[in-house]
Parts: C-alpha cells; sequence; structure tokens
C-alpha cells in the first residue's frame, strides 16, 4: 500500500449489495456452459459500461503509476508504466459480467497477457493463489489456474483508447471468465502466495471463485 492509496469505504452501495448476498438476489437457480449460450444466467445485456467502485476513485497518472509483483515468485517486479508498456503487449476482444448482473459483449482490449506476466515474475512451486490490490485499497483473490487463462490481460487500454480513469486506468486487471469484480480497477501490486487470502467481496458474502456460468454470486451458493 503506497501513500497514494485510500482505505476501502464501507459506501451505501457496500452494504446494499453485502445485503443482495445475504439474500441471494438474482439468483435464478440455472446453470449453464459458455458454449451453450453466450449470456449467462441472470445477465441482461447492455451497450454502456456502468461504473461501480467503493466510493473512492484513486486520480493516478500513467507517470506516477507503479506495478509491483511479489511473494512467491523467483524474480520480484517493479515496474513503472513505460517498463511495463515495454513487455509483449497483446490485444484481445472478450465480454464481461458483473455479478449485478449486465453483461458487455465484444470489449476490444490491449495490454500484457497474464501468461506473459507469469513468465517474467516465475511464480515458485508453491504459488496456487493470487491477491491483486488496487490504489483505492481494494483486493481480490484469484486461483492461480484462473489467473493464468489465456485470455486474462493487464489492460491499459480498450477499444483502442487509453483506459478510463473511471473504469480502472491506467492499469486493470480482466479476467472474463469470472464475474468482473474479480478483474481489480486501479491495480497497483500483484502478491503470489501458497494460500488462499479471500479479498474486499470475498469476505463480505461473495463467492470465492466466481464463475458467471454456475452462478456463484455468493459465498452461500
Amino acid at each position: 500500500m503506497t501513500e497514494e492509496s485510500d482505505q476501502p469505504l464501507e459506501s451505501k452501495l457496500t452494504r446494499t449489495k453485502q445485503r443482495w448476498a445475504r439474500e441471494g438476489r438474482f439468483l435464478t437457480g440455472k446453470t449453464s456452459r459458455p458454449g451453450e449460450q453466450r449470456l449467462p444466467p441472470g445477465q441482461h445485456l447492455t451497450g454502456d459500461w456502468p461504473v461501480l467502485d467503493l466510493g473512492v476513485a484513486p486520480q493516478i497518472s500513467r507517470e506516477r503509476w507503479r506495478l509491483d509483483v511479489y511473494g512467491a515468485v523467483e524474480h520480484p517486479i517493479f515496474w513503472d508504466f513505460a517498463a511495463f508498456t515495454a513487455q509483449p503487449q497483446v490485444k484481445s476482444v472478450s465480454d464481461i459480467h458483473c455479478v449485478t448482473t449486465w453483461s458487455r459483449y465484444d470489449n476490444q482490449w490491449e495490454g500484457l497477457a497474464t501468461r506473459d506476466l507469469l513468465n517474467a515474475c516465475q511464480p515458485r512451486d508453491e504459488a496456487r493463489h493470487v491477491v491483486l490490490h488496487s490504489y483505492d485499497g481494494y483486493t481480490t483473490n484469484l486461483a492461480l489456474d484462473d489467473f493464468a487463462t489465456e485470455d486474462a490481460l493487464l489492460a491499459h487500454s480498450w477499444s483502442g483508447m487509453p483506459l478510463e480513469q473511471e473504469h480502472g486506468g491506467p492499469v486493470r486487471l480482466v479476467v472474463p471468465h469470472l464475474y468482473f469484480w474479480k478483474s481489480a480497477k486501479w491495480l497497483q501490486s500483484i502478491e503470489f502466495l501458497a494460500q488462499d487470502a479471500p479479498g474486499y467481496w470475498e469476505i463480505r458474502g461473495y463467492h470465492n471463485r466466481g464463475d458467471p456460468w454456475t452462478e456463484q454470486r455468493y459465498s452461500g451458493d
């Protein structure tokens, strides 16, 4: 956590979403597979990109942004934006699915594939999980296998333009096969761990993994 970080707020939205978890809001009881249908159960399609956060929107310029990668890795990483974009860059198109039930198709991303990040930092044999730390104090956890999927990336651009601050710029994680709260905005650091460490929403009633096609919205599912 740097001096630019803020502690997450217990906002009205946070309290509302915790209530949704207790009530099982939006659950349909249906399941599917990505190959069977494009829209996961309980989701609706939108052409907009709704903005959701914890009430803190850090203003981090590309010049000030830094990414630290540490923990159970052979080669810790400390990149500024220039070093980050000097790494192999990829472009991809993917759908995103928010646990609040909206989905958006055909998002065009550019950034660093998580597999290329793994090649750079070389996780140790004991590494099984990652925790994403954001500049607003937010955290979320993923299994290393989910973090390392083929279409996951650290994105700095969307639709051919720099990623806007309200959507997590300068850099955010994008893991399209999980609910979008797992794709941390305003990415600050990535911690590799042998043991799992649930993050902000995971300790507030939300599922530890978050698969949209099996409606893993809440921890009680």
